[in-house]
């Protein structure tokens, strides 16, 4: 492969180290990241609103993940030797959101990625719980803005955007939102477990947000968005967050509203009591993952 085609892939391996930590809420955690080693991140380009990325973390002890070299921009090849090793020395993978990219007054390129965590969390839960700087990972991230990791795609005729959210989906939803052209009518329902998983949210659109709150006995998803008027006569519809909400909320939005499923755009984060490692090896996970 040439040096002009490996520029050319939408995604590439990122090594990153931690520079700062900082606790959102209860539920949330923010991670900022810069290069690691040589590595500046000038060739990471995130393509904002709900951009996704494969995180790599290591095992507790080791001191970076351990990951196969890519040779020849051979992703693929690098990703399935990533699969092969053993699980106990692999690299423990991840999906998230890049909340936040932006150039420091110095020249160099910061990541913020947004952690959801609980007191029963995984291994990404309980490394973002004890990060501290300096601490090492790496990530599958974009290396062109325009790239199938960014789902949140509004439609030029879009008159109303309509969103729901968890605290695992708070992040996307927020870059979503300061994202949105001025204006653009917006209604959005974000779940979050406790009160004080509140943000302030910054947008130019005209957004009405509702905060439901579990520990305030806020109702299910399903019920609370079926309650609203939607005025849009094309309205485009973003789902995320626990799966089977998502999906209960997708046949709402198509079946009782009859919605075009293609203005619906709905990604599945986790699934109750269900690993990530154990949603990808379901039947669906592509549709969900």
């Amino acid at each position: 492969m040439t040096t002009a085609e490996t520029a050319a892939l939408p995604f590439n391996f990122f090594p990153l180290q931690v520079v700062a930590t900082r606790r959102l809420g209860p539920s949330l955690v923010r991670v900022t990241f810069t290069g690691a080693g040589d590595e500046d991140l000038s060739g990471f380009a995130s393509g904002g609103r709900d951009q996704s990325l494969s995180l790599f973390l290591p095992h507790p002890g080791q001191p970076e993940p351990v990951l196969p070299p890519v040779v020849d921009g051979d992703l693929y090849g690098a990703l399935g030797a990533w699969r092969a090793m053993p699980d106990d020395v692999r690299a423990v993978m991840r999906s998230y959101t890049v909340r936040e990219q932006r150039r420091t007054a110095d020249g160099a390129t910061e990541v913020d990625i947004d952690f959801a965590v609980h007191e029963d969390g995984g291994p990404a839960c309980r490394w973002a719980l004890a990060a501290s700087e300096g601490d090492r990972v790496a990530v599958l991230g974009p290396a062109v803005a325009d790239n199938t990791g960014v789902r949140f795609q509004l439609p030029e005729d879009a008159d109303e955007v309509l969103m729901w959210g968890d605290e695992t989906a708070l992040p996307a939803a927020s870059a979503i939102l300061e994202w949105l052209p001025a204006g653009t009518r917006a209604q959005v329902w974000l779940e979050v477990p406790r009160a004080g998983d509140r943000l302030e949210l910054r947008t130019a659109a005209d957004a009405t947000v509702t905060w439901l709150v579990r520990e305030e006995g806020a109702p299910p998803a399903v019920d609370a968005v079926r309650a609203a008027e939607v005025s849009g006569a094309a309205p485009y519809v973003w789902l995320a967050g626990e799966s089977g909400s998502v999906k209960a909320l997708r046949r709402h939005f198509v079946n009782e509203r009859g919605f075009d499923r293609r203005r619906v755009t709905f990604v599945g984060y986790w699934r109750k009591g269900v690993s990530e490692d154990a949603l990808r090896e379901t039947p669906d996970a592509d549709a969900e993952a």
